[in-house]
């Protein structure tokens, strides 16, 4: 099993800070995280596309020479921080369309989806996956052209359940999942559960790992707040598992939001999940070779 990390751990450092957050100690570019991601030796990146400082071709081609010079594989991270907001935004809806270039510029044959987030999770659900439905039955078109899947992220909007209901409805073998460990733990929704019935579909992911906090209300988005892989509530053993039976082709990308307070900073939670994450990798891997 592959190993990787999505740009957004850094958001501090690309200037994205939460309320309640410091100012990250050092900024950092789309390049610098490049670097540090073939320091740390993984696999495979997930770029966020709100984090590129540009998206014409001369800077497509050099990022693309570099991730090939790194042997990486890669996700187009496209809808940062609402997406389609639930099928109502058209200008997103163009925006996204005009992804799929970039993303095939960059040699991603991934391109990572938001069609809702928590900022509409109180809206009727039924009526977002209609609207999406259609957006995405478009959308998915461009993508089978292209070579490209479209992964949409479960963004603390809809349950395991919704997302295999949208995934059916749209009923392409492009379009699957971004499965995200702990915004389904954020809707109370067992992760582990819903990857029993979304790992066949899932083509790419953000591990995380989460606890509570003791110093704010339970209703907080980020009342979960993220730990390193293996210190929160999240088997990510388990989720590995399931996907490795699953044959899942992507890699577990490690994913920090919003750090919990308990730990130094983003970069040093990275370089602890990205250990964990091998060693869960090694031992499924194993176990799998034992079974067969």
């Amino acid at each position: 099993m592959k190993i990787g990390i999505d740009s957004y751990c850094y958001h501090r450092y690309f200037g994205e800070v939460y309320p309640g957050q410091e100012p990250a100690p050092k900024e950092m570019t789309v390049i610098d995280f490049v670097r540090r991601a073939k320091e740390l030796g993984v696999d495979g990146v997930s770029l966020e596309s709100c984090f590129l400082p540009s998206t014409d071709a001369a800077f497509l081609a050099e990022l693309r020479a570099m991730l090939d010079d790194g042997g990486f594989d890669r996700v187009y991270a496209w809808g940062h921080p609402d997406g389609l907001e639930g099928g109502k935004n058209q200008d997103a809806f163009n925006e996204m369309m005009e992804s799929f270039s970039y993303a095939e510029a960059i040699g991603a044959d991934v391109m990572r989806v938001v069609g809702s987030s928590l900022m509409f999770r109180f809206e009727p659900h039924d009526e977002q996956i209609e609207r999406l439905t259609k957006m995405f039955k478009e959308a998915v078109k461009v993508a089978e052209d292209k070579g490209i899947k479209m992964a949409v992220e479960n963004h603390i909007d809809f349950t395991a359940d919704e997302i295999l209901r949208l995934i059916e409805n749209v009923g392409s073998p492009s379009f699957g999942l971004n499965f995200d460990t702990g915004n389904f733990l954020r809707l109370l929704d067992d992760p582990i559960k819903g990857a029993e019935k979304l790992a066949k579909y899932t083509f790419a992911t953000h591990v995380k790992d989460l606890k509570p906090r003791k110093d704010m209300p339970a209703d907080e988005w980020c009342f979960f707040s993220c730990t390193p892989v293996g210190d929160g509530l999240v088997d990510n053993y388990a989720l590995a598992r399931l996907l490795h039976a699953a044959d899942f082709k992507g890699f577990l990308a490690v994913e920090v939001d919003y750090l919990h307070p308990d730990y130094e900073n983003e970069d040093v939670a990275v370089e602890q999940s990205v250990k964990e994450l091998r060693k869960i990798a090694d031992a499924v891997e194993a176990e799998a070779a034992h079974s067969a």
